[in-house]
């Protein structure tokens, strides 16, 4: 069957329609040409799984990496970026139902500052795109920079010089599991985490990345096929740090940080600006990216946050940076006192704020909330249930992610007099 694709759906696959039938394909753009011979339904909607490009569309270009259309990590390389940015611009007016302007990441390739490649015998890469089983062999991924092809060619001469055992994802066995590679885009400094299953590291393993500024081993001794573990050892810094304007943050292999850090510079100036008051409440607070940032300007800032690790490493940049702050382990649902501030940061989860936040907030009625949002589905249902007691003020998509579907939105909420 053949058809032209039409235009991108939500999660940026090519929409043709085939008689009574709309067909969602991958690695598409409006205007391509395309034979789509098979198919399989996901829910409600029918993905191509076996077609072909015939006629590709004049609104293309060359994707950087090699392996796109074979690896799960990006969708978009063929997109022109300007059309990329336009594309999450529509998406979000759509979902939120009022114009949300996108503002682009200043750097396109190698603006990511991690990734979690797998150690498989099937390749030391990513997942292949549409299974959990199969991977796909890279030297090095574009998104993430230069770097990534030193590491991934450290890693290989030290396989293969040891044969340790490499993780078959099937049968969740084998030693080598993940390497998780961390870069300070403004620093510099870079973080190499080996995951493995419980046994034995060669000694000599921290050798192959001496020119790393922090070289880690986690071991996973679960049976989940996670990227991450109990910290075994460390050579080098416990840390790296990371820059956004005037403030220094330390990243730990278990700890989160924003994947880009040139938007991450253009999330935190856009959520400062748009803080009323001096008072401040930094929900879902992490390690501190918001907080202090704000509290380096001069604001009074407390951070609540469920995780402990994260509140030790927010409190730990309040020391590196020298600021006035308060962090403390706290969950979302228990906050008191919120008409005590003048503005509210929440950065929550993709499932949105939790039912009695939200009453919490209808009830205290603070003047401002700043929401920050990865999920413009669970953003707009918090929208519309803040709706009788708020208005929003100012909406911002900010694009983190280049190349994907993906995009943060920042809100203002103003009460309403």
């Amino acid at each position: 069957m053949r058809g032209v694709v039409e235009r991108l759906d939500m999660e940026g696959l090519g929409v043709v329609g085939l008689g009574k039938k709309e067909i969602h394909i991958p690695f598409t753009t409006p205007g391509d040409v395309v034979e789509v011979r098979r198919w399989r339904r996901r829910k409600r909607t029918l993905i191509a799984t076996d077609f072909e490009v015939v006629e590709p569309s004049q609104n293309r270009v060359d994707p950087k990496c090699p392996h796109f259309g074979t690896c799960g990590g990006c969708l978009l390389q063929h997109i022109p970026y300007e059309e990329q940015v336009r594309f999450k611009s529509d998406k979000l007016s759509r979902i939120l139902g009022f114009d949300v302007e996108v503002l682009p990441s200043s750097v396109i390739y190698g603006h990511r500052n991690r990734i979690d490649v797998v150690i498989s015998t099937n390749g030391i890469g990513f997942r292949r795109r549409g299974t959990w089983w199969d991977a796909v062999d890279i030297e090095w991924c574009p998104v993430f920079g230069e770097s990534s092809r030193r590491v991934l060619r450290s890693l290989r001469e030290f396989v293969e010089d040891f044969r340790l055992s490499l993780y078959e994802i099937r049968k969740n066995e084998g030693f080598l599991r993940y390497i998780v590679i961390r870069e300070g885009k403004f620093t510099g400094e870079l973080m190499v985490n080996l995951v493995t299953s419980p046994g034995k590291l060669p000694p000599e393993f921290p050798e192959y990345f001496n020119y790393a500024t922090s070289v880690y081993w986690s071991v996973n001794r679960t049976q989940s096929d996670v990227s991450y573990g109990e910290i075994e050892r460390f050579w080098g810094s416990e840390f790296i740090r990371e820059r956004l304007d005037d403030v220094t943050y330390l990243i730990h292999p278990n700890s989160f940080f924003q994947t880009n850090s040139y938007a991450a510079v253009t999330l935190v100036r856009k959520v400062a600006e748009l803080v009323d008051g001096g008072r401040v409440l930094d929900l879902y607070s992490g390690v501190g990216t918001f907080g202090i940032y704000l509290a380096k300007r001069g604001f009074e800032v407390e951070g609540i946050e469920a995780n402990p690790f994260a509140v030790e490493m927010a409190n730990r940049n309040v020391e590196l940076n020298g600021v006035d702050a308060t962090f403390s382990v706290g969950e979302d649902k228990n906050v008191e006192n919120l008409s005590e501030y003048e503005t509210i940061i929440v950065d929550p989860p993709r499932a949105g704020l939790h039912p009695k936040l939200i009453k919490k907030i209808l009830k205290d009625k603070p003047q401002s909330i700043v929401y920050v949002s990865c999920n413009p589905k669970t953003l707009r249902a918090n929208l519309d249930e803040l709706e009788g007691v708020y208005s929003p003020e100012t909406a911002v998509g900010i694009d983190m992610f280049p190349h994907t579907p993906h995009v943060e939105t920042v809100v203002k909420l103003k009460l309403k007099v």
